[in-house]
């Protein structure tokens, strides 16, 4: 058998989509695959399987991006739009709508647990050895976990399997594989995930953490804590979520020596060069709003960039040299694409009604994000995020129409850091909630004097609320510059107001995070969990109904389709029909 050498790898690693599926990858043996017969034989075989995952969890990027955001109040259908995302968006989905099947995705975990035991067998056969079998079993674990929470999120009640099966419409056999209820399978990916044996990040230059033709793949892989802290976010067990975020929020300080990546990696800190600030070239004009540098760049930023790394959590690119195909591209693109999608007017309704901070005298009367994450293009209006490296941002025109690169946004440090937000408010710590999503530490605990020493930190609360922020300025005695000195709030970043803090600060703050998530966040796959989450935790079904009700209202369908979607949502008929 031909053994697979580093640099053969990192070949295999770039045919992402030749490694779709750990079973069938192996139908076909070009020079650098393998077939099954003769697979697992070495870490590079298991690193193969690894990426052969992944490549096909890539093929889920357009399903999982609608399901998550056209279900919900931020995106949109388009004249262009077929039955089925018409369905998806008025909440009247039919048991044989090819976006609501969950057959990719047990398709895809079924993948996984072949992988698993075959890496079991791997390590107990000496075919490698306990460090690298802990990695990547862990990962796969995990992997398959996220597969099953976004199965709850859109299904309820759905069968937990974790054995091999020979054909995935085995799945169906409800006499052998029962559905368990939304919260069981909580418990039981939360069980699962805690006992995977590595939770880290891959440390640099071992086999799964390269960099490949500018693709650094410590991106690729899913963060092991921050999915340990959205399964207690679902459950309600908010101290244990927040502890694993905070965990990846002080990454840059456990990873890096001094500099700007300990003060700012995660930590939505400034640094020289790396701003992803809203910004205008002359104060208080919006006409000079800057789209060269800042907030807009974080979706633009090349692939092992800096720039990317500090804000992506987890992000896959999609390379028009290999497989699969960039879907995304197709969903929102007008030029090359089917336009199949939209931003909703809700959206822009919520970005005009922020203010943006004072400046010279004036305030702009709108959220600068809305210019930043949509264009006008021929006269429609486009959810740009997912296309900023194939429009070019200056003419609105694809330079080379047949080269569709891009990027599947799935987790970055606004996330992160609104997640925790939410778990922190809930156990009462409002205040550090406001810091984190409105205007930073140092304006939620600001200093009479120079001397802050006793301010701009939250010390006296325990680990995980225990923030230092002390910034004492080039005069401040004594001098401070603490860990999170350099944070700022995500309003702040984006250059609106702060929030005014009601006298029933947790609802107010819950609403307004899962609000902030709709101006920073909107269209990267995350709004129909955030409003289903607060949903299901109030026991309010209008929390979400009324905001779907408001998208189709203003779209101009029918009173009576709207109507319709919100009493099935008000009735708690919120899933899909398990179907395939």
């Amino acid at each position: 058998m031909k053994k697979i050498t580093l640099l053969e790898f990192a070949v295999v690693l770039m045919m992402l989509v030749s490694l779709s599926a750990c079973k069938k990858v192996f139908d076909i043996q070009p020079e650098d695959q393998l077939d099954e017969a003769n697979a697992y034989q070495n870490v590079y075989d298991a690193d193969a399987a690894v990426i052969g995952i992944y490549g096909k969890f890539m093929g889920l990027a357009e399903q999982y991006v609608v399901l998550n955001e056209l279900r919900a109040d931020l995106l949109d259908v388009t004249a262009n739009s077929n039955e089925a995302l018409r369905q998806i968006n008025t909440h009247t989905v039919t048991e044989n709508n090819p976006y609501a099947s969950p057959k990719p995705f047990y398709e895809l975990i079924l993948n996984c647990n072949d992988v698993l035991a075959h890496f079991k067998v791997m390590v107990q056969d000496k075919k490698m050895n306990e460090e690298q079998f802990n990695q990547r079993y862990s990962d796969i674990a995990a992997l398959r976990s996220f597969l099953y929470l976004q199965l709850g999120i859109h299904f309820g009640d759905v069968p937990y399997v974790t054995s091999t099966l020979k054909n995935v419409d085995e799945v169906k056999n409800a006499a052998n594989f029962k559905r368990i209820p939304f919260n069981a399978l909580l418990d039981s990916l939360i069980s699962n995930t805690e006992t995977i044996p590595f939770k880290e990040i891959y440390p640099s230059g071992s086999g799964l953490n390269i960099t490949v033709d500018g693709y650094q793949t410590q991106k690729f892989y899913i963060n092991k804590k921050v999915l340990l802290g959205d399964l207690y976010l679902w459950k309600g067990n908010y101290q244990k979520a927040a502890d694993y975020y905070r965990q990846v929020m002080e990454y840059g300080t456990t990873a890096f020596g001094f500099g700007e990546d300990f003060y700012s990696y995660y930590k939505l800190g400034w640094a020289g060069g790396h701003n992803h600030y809203v910004s205008y070239g002359r104060a208080g004009d919006a006409s000079t709003l800057t789209y060269n540098d800042g907030w807009r760049v974080i979706f633009e930023s090349a692939y092992g960039s800096n720039s990317l790394n500090r804000e992506w959590v987890w992000v896959l690119p999609f390379d028009n040299k290999f497989k699969p195909e960039n879907s995304l591209i197709k969903l929102f693109s007008p030029i090359g694409g089917q336009y199949l999608v939209r931003p909703s007017q809700e959206v822009y309704d919520l970005w005009d009604g922020e203010t943006q901070r004072p400046a010279q005298g004036t305030s702009i009367p709108y959220d600068a994000r809305k210019l930043l994450s949509t264009m006008n293009i021929g006269g429609q209006p486009v959810a740009m995020k997912y296309l900023y490296n194939y429009i070019n941002w200056a003419t609105g025109t694809a330079a080379t129409p047949l080269i569709k690169n891009g990027k599947w946004f799935l987790f970055r440090q606004t996330h992160l850091h609104m997640r925790y937000a939410e778990a922190a408010n809930r156990l009462g710590k409002h205040r550090i909630a406001w810091a984190l999503v409105s205007g930073g530490f140092a304006a939620a605990y600001p200093a009479p004097t120079s001397d802050v020493t006793n301010y701009h930190n939250t010390l006296a609360e325990p680990y995980p609320f225990n923030f230092d922020a002390r910034n004492s300025g080039n005069s401040g005695v004594p001098y401070y510059r603490a860990d999170w000195y350099r944070q700022i709030g995500i309003r702040a970043r984006a250059l609106v107001t702060d929030w005014q803090i009601s006298s029933d600060s947790l609802n107010t703050i819950e609403a307004g995070i899962i609000k902030e998530g709709a101006l920073e966040n909107a269209f990267e796959g995350t709004r129909w969990p955030d409003l289903l989450r607060v949903a299901l935790r109030k026991n309010d079904p209008a929390f979400v109904a009324d905001k779907v009700y408001n998208k189709l209202v203003k779209s101009g369908i029918s009173a009576g389709a709207a109507s319709a979607a919100r009493a099935k949502l008000m009735a708690r008929d919120w899933y899909l029909p398990f179907k395939w």
